[in-house]
């Protein structure tokens, strides 16, 4: 059976808001259910405890995510619900600013994607968090365009992460902006297993 395929594509969800890489999944798991292929890569994660990797481990082949990133070092107890996130922000990049490592890991997430692309791998490929490796300048603005213009054009490419260039929102087909009207963190609600991660 042949399967239409109307993909090709660049879909951008920026903004302050909570729900870009939210909306991703979403993406990805009603194309799933379509039985097309696609592909995650999560730029600045890495070992961590989101329910994204026990889905996609349920959904492989057809969905695969790839982390790019500083690991957890309590990931392990988090997933399995002994630990809580504490925020303390040793997975990520925060005022001591990026390390040679995160540099390499965010490089090595574009050559994956580039790879993907040459490979014609998938049907969707979601670059998540690219905005956040964006503003730590962990990738450039000029290596996104160059792989937004060498995209198959049978492949959705999907980006997600706060503040990505207004250059690369130019060339997307799609930008939705998530803006923060109200969130519980100012209450001082953590982020929740399940919901946040």
């Amino acid at each position: 059976m042949h399967i239409i395929k109307e993909f090709g594509l660049v879909q951008v969800y920026t903004g302050e808001g909570k729900g870009k890489t939210t909306a991703a999944l979403g993406l990805a798991v009603r194309a799933v259910g379509h039985g097309f292929r696609v592909h995650m890569i999560q730029f600045m994660k890495g070992r961590c405890y989101a329910g994204e990797l026990s889905v996609a481990n349920k959904l492989a082949p057809l969905f695969t995510i790839s982390q790019f990133g500083r690991g957890c070092k309590i990931a392990s107890l988090i997933r399995q619900g002994y630990k809580k996130c504490t925020g303390c922000g040793d997975c990520f990049v925060k005022d001591r600013g990026p390390q040679k490592e995160d540099l390499e890991h965010a490089q090595l997430g574009l050559q994956e994607a580039l790879d993907f692309m040459k490979g014609n791998a998938c049907d969707i490929l979601i670059l998540d968090e690219i905005g956040n490796a964006l503003r730590y300048k962990l990738v450039t603005v000029k290596q996104v365009i160059d792989l937004i213009k060498i995209k198959p054009p049978n492949m959705e490419l999907v980006l997600t992460g706060r503040g990505i260039p207004e250059e690369i929102c130019e060339l997307a087909d799609l930008v939705t902006e998530m803006k923060a009207a109200k969130h519980p963190f100012k209450k001082g609600v953590s982020s929740r297993r399940g919901i946040e991660y």
